[in-house]
Order: C-alpha cells, then sequence, then structure tokens
C-alpha cells in the first residue's frame, strides 16, 4: 500500500490536516506499506517557502516520516502539458472564454434551469463556450489565452463504453473502489453513469490560463506516478473522484483504491480552513500540547 498526503503551501496546517495526514500515515504503517508526501505549490501567487517548511516540521513532529525527494507540483509543468497535450489532440479539451460571472449568469438566464445546478467545481458549466470551443480548436485558433475545459459528453461516452460493461437499459458507468466513506454514506462499489457525468459534473476546466493545468488534472498525472494505490482524503473531494477516474480511463492511467473520510469541523459545524488560526497546530505546540494530544482532539486512538 502506498498512500499520501498533499499539502498546499498557502498557510498554517490545523487540526483537519493533521488527521487527513495521520489517516495517510497509520493505513499506510498498518499495511507495512509506504507513505509519501506532495506538496501542491502550483499556484505559485499564493505559496510560501516559509509555509512549506513549516509543513515539513510539524509532521515531523506529528511522528510522520516519508522517503526523500519529496514532489513539488512546480517541479511537474511538463508532465501536465504532455496531459493536455495528449488530451486537446484527441479532441476531448475545447477552449472557454468564460469567467465566473459570465457563467452564474449563463446558469440563471431565463432558457436555462430553474436554478444553476452546483457540482464538484461550483456551477456546473451551462456550455456557453462549447459550439465556439470545438470550432476553434477544429481550426487551429491561437488558443493560449483560454482555458481548457473537458468535453464530458466526449469523454464520458468513451471511457463508459470501453471500460465498463453496458447496465440494463442502455446506460453506461464509470466505477470505483470506496473503502472509506463517502458524505452520505457511500462505499464499495461506486458507479457513476455517462448522464450523471454530464448533468452533475459537466465540463471542468483542466488547464487554467495562468499555471497550465488544474487540481483535477494534477492530482491525477502526480499520483499515477509516485505510484498511489490508496488515496485518502476528506469526504468533501467525493463527489470529484469520478472526474479523476475519467481522466485516468483516458490517459491510460490505473484507478487507485480511494478512502475519504470525515472532515475535522469547528464547534459550529462547519469545516476548518486555513483562516482558522485558532485551530492551528503552531498554537496548540505553543500551548505545550504533545502529538498524542492532537491525536486525542481528532479522535484517533493513542
Amino acid at each position: 500500500m502506498i498512500t499520501r498526503f498533499a499539502p498546499s503551501p498557502t498557510g498554517p496546517l490545523h487540526l483537519g490536516h493533521a488527521y487527513a495526514a495521520m489517516v495517510a500515515f497509520d493505513m499506510a504503517m498498518a499495511a507495512g506499506g509506504t507513505f509519501l508526501l506532495r506538496i501542491e505549490d502550483i499556484d505559485q501567487s499564493r505559496c510560501r517557502p516559509e509555509w512549506e517548511a513549516q509543513i515539513y516540521d510539524e509532521l515531523q513532529w506529528l511522528g510522520l516520516w516519508w522517503p526523500d525527494p519529496v514532489m513539488r507540483q512546480s517541479t511537474r509543468g511538463a508532465a501536465y502539458a504532455d496531459a493536455v497535450n495528449a488530451l486537446f489532440d484527441r479532441g476531448y479539451l475545447y477552449p472557454c472564454r468564460c469567467n465566473r460571472r459570465d457563467i452564474a449568469e449563463a446558469a440563471s438566464a431565463p432558457q436555462e434551469r430553474a436554478s444553476p445546478v452546483m457540482g464538484p467545481d461550483g456551477i456546473v458549466y451551462p456550455g456557453t463556450c462549447r459550439d465556439w470551443g470545438i470550432l476553434a480548436r477544429a481550426n487551429g485558433d491561437d488558443l493560449g489565452e483560454y482555458a481548457l475545459r473537458l468535453d464530458m459528453a466526449r469523454a464520458g461516452l468513451i471511457v463508459c463504453e470501453h471500460h465498463v460493461a453496458q447496465a440494463s437499459g442502455g446506460s453506461y458507468f464509470i466505477d470505483f473502489q470506496e473503502d472509506g466513506r463517502g458524505p452520505a454514506g457511500q462505499k464499495g462499489r461506486i458507479e457513476t453513469s455517462q448522464d450523471a457525468l454530464k448533468a452533475a459534473i459537466g465540463d471542468v476546466v483542466l488547464a487554467r490560463r495562468d499555471m497550465g493545468t488544474s487540481y483535477h488534472l494534477s492530482v491525477v498525472v502526480d499520483d499515477a506516478a509516485m505510484g498511489i494505490t490508496h488515496v485518502t482524503r476528506g469526504e468533501d473531494l467525493f463527489e470529484a473522484t469520478s472526474i479523476h477516474v475519467v481522466l485516468q480511463r483516458l490517459l491510460g492511467l490505473p484507478t487507485p483504491v480511494y478512502h475519504h473520510h470525515r472532515l475535522i469541523r469547528d464547534d459550529a459545524g462547519k469545516r476548518l480552513a486555513k483562516r482558522d488560526d485558532a485551530r492551528a497546530l503552531s498554537k496548540y505546540r505553543a500551548e505545550g500540547a504533545t502529538p498524542q494530544d492532537i491525536r486525542r482532539l481528532v479522535g484517533l486512538e493513542v
């Protein structure tokens, strides 16, 4: 078993990060496997060297260890470009000129749905640029200034038809194995139909103008490069897993086992964020807490 923890150096680690890291570490150690660390620093405008240094220090303080070298996404541009080019050349991506406001206005227009459908990345893209983008791609236009979206109708059809047997009623599925639990208690074999990929997820952005990739693309490419066999992460990312499985199938990459886990929340039930300094590990350390105290606080047995 090979697991990983993949923080972004954009702020202090909090109790939620500690829980996620220890779950991944504990699973690997219990199976006699390997725990890996990856620094997700593709957004260089927000990442800071001091936060990265603090990540190493605090994970080691918690008693976690990992082999070197640590993968850093800021050095992986060529691998992401190769994946983007492969998908683009096969007709799975198209350019998009829309910003967030454009998408919100288009999705709320009277001729569209009564209310926008929310997916893993927010409002499901209403397809404003799809026809234009597919034509621009076919014409060989200069697309350097645009984001690139996954044509989910085309991608979903290909992966569902070629990798999973046809279900009764003519609806195709992709699937992955969940050995943790989703937000509604989902576990075991998780299926997503071709229709659900289009309606509930839509044409997600896979390459952004300012960084040449996206979370969805980079995490899939990097997990495969690291040989990750079990992806452990919070249940808030459960719905995004179908996107990742589609990309794995399109790129010919293995699909790991997924283990989604509960989130650590504040007293009001809200998920912790990096702005929740009151729950930063550095503050607990400064107040004299031990790694065993942290384990107890997040509900892991000592």
